[in-house]
């Protein structure tokens, strides 16, 4: 086997097996009913909060919003409700994996999210990281001063020891839950429904940026381009791994270094406000 025929070997298979009638209609309901309980389900709610925000009397760019919420006043219940919250997020994974699972073939060897090629997963994540990172900064920055993307405001870091702990858990649930479902699941579903690659790369990266609709539309942008480059990526390699690295690693800057960033450009950013939870815990918000 030549080279060339290795790194095909590894890329996203371009020909599934055909379908009758009956399987594709079995996987039709399978793609809606499991978009409906993860994020299809997210990605609604947020296009209807931005819909929300655009029809509020205040502009859209004086409004704010967070991520990562406290679930309740009291420290213990606070932590009891982000970890379920963690749990069944991780469940729909689990569920979306053994959708994907076949006899003798693993759901993890099939998309790629294991650890056997983790140095070469990792080196490519913070790659993507980077090349993700820093437009992704300059287009929220954009769209702030052209008043067409929300505040989002992070939780402060001085909560709790336990406080930065659970920043990376909720980073890392938000990586694995968008790349194993928006790539991993609905690459494999649609392509045996027939779709063309890039009509799976265009559509999961639109659901993508609905995903993230409740930050406004530059973050709308920002997370459709992240899509088809994650997609793309996804395309050559056939490997989520590096994805979710890079999902991951975003995140954890995202969330952990806010007060920083708040710190060094405070007319960018907002000031992290006073915490206000509400006595019940509330759905998951997109990250």
């Amino acid at each position: 086997m030549t080279v060339s025929d290795a790194r095909a070997d590894r890329r996203v298979p371009t020909i599934v097996p055909p379908l009758d009638r009956s399987g594709r209609r079995r996987v039709t309901w399978e793609i809606w009913i499991v978009l409906a309980v993860s994020v299809g389900q997210s990605a609604l709610y947020s296009v209807l909060s931005l819909v929300r925000r655009l029809l509020a009397p205040v502009p859209l760019g004086s409004q704010q919003t967070q991520v990562n919420p406290p679930r309740d006043a009291q420290a213990l219940w606070d932590v009891v409700y982000q970890l379920l919250s963690v749990f069944f997020a991780l469940s729909l994974v689990a569920l979306v994996l053994y959708l994907l699972w076949e006899p003798g073939i693993s759901a993890f060897r099939r998309i790629g999210l294991d650890f056997s090629r983790f140095g070469g997963d990792l080196g490519r994540g913070i790659l993507l990281a980077a090349i993700i990172g820093v437009p992704g900064l300059a287009l929220y920055a954009a769209g702030r001063a052209m008043g067409v993307t929300v505040t989002v405001v992070a939780s402060p870091l001085d909560a709790a020891w336990w406080t930065v702990p659970l920043l990376v858990l909720s980073a890392l649930r938000a990586g694995l839950t968008e790349e194993v479902v928006f790539i991993g699941y609905l690459f494999d579903r649609l392509r045996r429904l027939g779709w063309g690659t890039w009509t799976v790369i265009l559509s999961t990266a639109a659901l993508r940026g609905a995903y993230h609709a409740y930050q406004g539309f530059g973050a709308i942008v920002g997370n459709v381009a992240m899509g088809v480059v994650f997609g793309w990526c996804y395309q050559r390699w056939g490997r989520v791994m590096p994805l979710v690295i890079a999902h991951t690693l975003l995140d954890v800057v995202a969330f952990v270094g806010y007060p920083l960033a708040a710190a060094l450009w405070p007319e960018v950013f907002a000031p992290l406000p006073t915490p206000s939870p509400s006595p019940t815990p509330t759905p998951t918000s997109p990250d």
